[in-house]
């Protein structure tokens, strides 16, 4: 009976001072952290895909130039 209201009172104090709100908080921020990193990830791959996309279509541009310059 003591021990489980020392458990009780140790809650509550920890409840008091936002230490259990700080572990939700970290939880959620983890999540939140590993969203950012996907969406990064996402961005970088688009990004790459339109360097790409530039890069092929000043080699035509070239290519064409060269053509015509003959």
């Amino acid at each position: 009976m003591l021990r489980s209201l020392a458990v009780l009172a140790l809650a509550g104090l920890l409840a008091g001072c936002g230490l259990a709100e700080t572990g939700a908080a970290a939880a959620a921020g983890g999540v939140s952290k590993a969203e950012e990193a996907r969406q990064a990830k996402q961005t970088e791959a688009r990004i790459q895909q339109q360097i790409d996309a530039a890069n092929a279509q000043a080699q035509q541009q070239r290519r064409a130039a060269e053509a015509a310059s003959q």
